[in-house]
């Protein structure tokens, strides 16, 4: 896999870090940010593939979004085209809350542009990442068509047992139902897991 570079645009703290967790389990390179400014400066950079943006941040009459729909604008050269100089493909997911879906996501649709809906279900938020990142030439093959996600078995402890009682290879569909509440929780028992084995790992090393 290339090195793939996401830049997630989001001033919710807590939710970012969450879904920064589960996007490097994949092995893609994250990066937040939660000012629109900053943002801009780092896509000047040319050194993403995909912008994934909490719309709060980017509302249609900002500059942020004019450069966000330019450069996702951006197309494959046609066959037979030259590629040597071609702009770097670039594409970006905005984040929806559900709550004002139906305002903004006819707006967004009009400028063929992709968004996901928050809360998140999460496989299905993979999916489209991964489908976008392959239309950037980031990926080869969507994850879907790899056969799965490395986020999805580091899910929580309530979809590994809905898996185990079902005695199926995959958990149900219904286990990847995750909501922005339940991300941060995980994230944060993630977390305290990697502090107790630091921890281990210190008192082990001492001569007792």
């Amino acid at each position: 896999m290339n090195d793939v570079g996401i830049l997630l645009v989001d001033d919710d703290v807590a939710t970012g870090r969450a879904l920064k967790q589960f996007l490097d389990s994949e092995g893609w390179r994250v990066r937040i940010v939660p000012l629109a400014s900053v943002a801009m400066a780092e896509l000047a950079t040319g050194a993403w593939n995909l912008a994934i943006v909490n719309i709060s941040l980017a509302g249609p009459q900002t500059p942020l979004f004019a450069t966000l729909r330019e450069l996702a604008r951006v197309q494959a050269p046609a066959p037979g085209e030259a590629v040597e100089n071609a702009p770097k493909l670039f594409r970006v997911l905005f984040l929806v809350p559900i709550a004002i879906a139906k305002n903004v996501g006819p707006f967004l649709e009009k400028e063929a542009l992709p968004y996901s809906l928050k809360p998140y279900h999460l496989h299905d938020f993979l999916e489209k990442v991964s489908e976008l990142l392959q239309e950037t030439g980031a990926i080869q093959e969507s994850l879907r068509g790899l056969g799965g996600f490395t986020a999805a078995k580091k899910r929580p402890k309530d979809a590994r047992a809905a898996r185990g009682s079902r005695g199926a290879m995959f958990a149900p569909r219904e286990a990847y139902q995750m909501t922005e509440e339940e991300m941060i929780e995980y994230e944060r028992q993630e977390e305290e897991d990697r502090r107790k084995k630091r921890k281990k790992g210190v008192l082990d090393s001492q001569p007792w």
